[in-house]
């Protein structure tokens, strides 16, 4: 059974006006190999606005695959290669960026004029260098699209690789466990990892124990190699994810929306965006 190496609580950080909870990268914690970034976004639209003025517009990544999952209400998006649809909570958005796509993330039309909750996570998910430029590609998957498994108090969704002898229906780059966990309070779940893949729990609320550690709502906690399973139980009602993947064990240097393996790479990437290679998202909004 998998001890824990460290519990990381959330960090406020402000994303160009909007104010996300970010457990990753950490003080001294640039990535958990392949897992590059957490973002968790929670929002009450109040209504009476344009789509076009909310969520985040045209903008370039390179290099690995962003990773949004839906948790309440729903995300528009729109990509340079033609993708245009909206998923929604219990959804999941799952873009290899490959070569370069531009792409905006905004909430649906419909909570745009008329309000709601909002909340999603993303998470970059790191790509090999032998596909950081390899051509997009955008994988988007519905909640009933999501294969589940439910036992008693806990149901879990299998976004990528394999639970219980459920698969995912996800093909990412690399060989990864992407899962979603809806726990009742009593509720515990033991979920196999492979002992070479890095894993973590982040939960968006309630309450866990995990090895004999309790954690709480916005808690990041990074499993130990030790093991090749994990048991989790729900001391409240909880939600979390559990990521877990084979670390590819390459040099990484970022800057922005671009995750490559040189400056020489990543100055390619910027000119290569500025120069239009990555092709043209013009958005259209109905009124």
């Amino acid at each position: 059974m998998r001890t824990i190496k460290r519990v990381i609580t959330s960090q406020k950080v402000d994303m160009g006006g909007i104010l996300l909870d970010q457990p990753l990268p950490y003080h001294g914690v640039d990535q958990i190999d392949p897992f590059l970034l957490v973002h968790h976004w929670a929002y009450t639209y109040k209504g009476g606005q344009q789509q076009r003025d909310i969520g985040v517009g045209p903008h370039p990544h390179r290099g690995f695959a962003p990773v949004t999952f839906i948790f309440k209400g729903a995300v528009h998006h729109r990509d340079s290669r033609g993708n245009d649809g909206i998923i929604e909570a219990g959804g999941t958005q799952w873009m290899n960026s490959g070569m370069g796509i531009i792409h905006s993330e905004r909430a649906s039309k419909e909570l745009a004029q008329h309000g709601g909750e909002f909340e999603i996570i993303q998470f970059w998910v790191n790509a090999p260098a032998k596909n950081k430029m390899d051509q997009p590609s955008y994988q988007p998957l519905t909640a009933e699209e999501t294969p589940t498994v439910i036992d008693k108090k806990v149901k879990v969704g299998v976004v990528a690789g394999e639970f219980n002898g459920t698969e995912g229906n996800i093909k990412p780059y690399t060989n990864l466990l992407a899962l979603r966990l809806e726990m009742e309070a009593g509720g515990t779940v033991t979920i196999p990892i492979p002992e070479n893949y890095n894993a973590f729990i982040y939960q968006l609320d309630g309450m866990l124990e995990t090895s004999g550690t309790t954690t709480h709502k916005k808690n990041l906690t990074w499993l130990n190699n030790d093991g090749k399973s994990i048991t989790i139980k729900a001391l409240e009602n909880t939600r979390a994810i559990l990521l877990a993947g084979e670390p590819i064990n390459e040099e990484v240097t970022a800057y922005g929306p671009f995750v490559m393996n040189t400056n020489t790479e990543v100055l390619e990437a910027m000119r290569d965006y500025q120069m239009g290679k990555m092709g043209v998202l013009i958005e259209e909004f109905e009124n």
